[in-house]
């Protein structure tokens, strides 16, 4: 059965990237997690009480309240990379079993705990993420594995603790994954032009794509 594997809280440090700020990247496991849905822009917070984001420019906000990645992801990294990857280490603030996030669909919905998460947008990943794990070339890598894990929104407020299950509650039509979606923010014209056509992202992700389709 798909659960939560661990529920997982910013420790704020120094960016590792480099900027004059604070960063959540180091989540540590925590004995549960409750979840709002933050105001709609970025710089509106985190849907996790206690949460920190230091890059408010590009995070926060409704389409990225809550940010989860597989526990079997992290454990192909370790094979990757040589090296152990706790909980949380992605930044993630769900650590999952038997979700696989890049086969999500775009606008899924899923309780999780007490509440109702959607796929909402991709991650886009940076130069805290690539300081912080310190890996030559990690953005080029991450991107190249074509699992981003999945930002979601949240839909029904409430509590999440670890063991608890992760259940689809629907399945859209039109057959569109986070896993295209990851592919068309780094790059792939072709998925781009697809989900620019469909309007399944939210308008900002759209707009980055109107200079080259055409208006939305």
């Amino acid at each position: 059965m798909a659960h939560v594997t661990s529920t997982n809280i910013a420790r704020p440090q120094p960016d590792p990237g480099g900027s004059a700020r604070v960063s959540g990247i180091d989540k540590r496991p925590a004995a549960g997690i409750e979840v709002s849905a933050p105001g709609p822009d970025y710089g509106d917070g985190s849907g996790v009480a206690g949460d920190v984001i230091g890059d408010v420019a590009h995070h926060g906000g409704a389409d990225k309240a809550v940010y989860a990645f597989a526990r079997e992801r992290l454990d192909w990294w370790e094979g990757q990379l040589g090296r152990t990857l706790d909980d949380g280490t992605f930044g993630e603030n769900l650590t999952t079993s038997g979700i696989d996030w890049a086969g999500a669909l775009l606008d899924q919905r899923f309780r999780v705990g007490e509440t109702v998460l959607q796929v909402s947008v991709p991650r886009s990943p940076c130069r805290t993420f690539a300081g912080w794990l310190g890996e030559p070339g990690w953005v080029k890598r991450f991107a190249a594995s074509g699992d981003c894990g999945s930002y979601l929104r949240v839909l029904t407020p409430g509590v999440i603790r670890p063991g608890d299950p992760i259940t689809a509650l629907d399945e859209p039509d039109h057959g569109r994954t986070m896993g295209q979606a990851f592919a068309a923010v780094m790059g792939d014209w072709e998925a781009a032009r697809d989900l620019w056509e469909r309007r399944l992202l939210p308008p900002r992700y759209r707009a980055r794509w109107d200079a080259r389709f055409g208006p939305a």
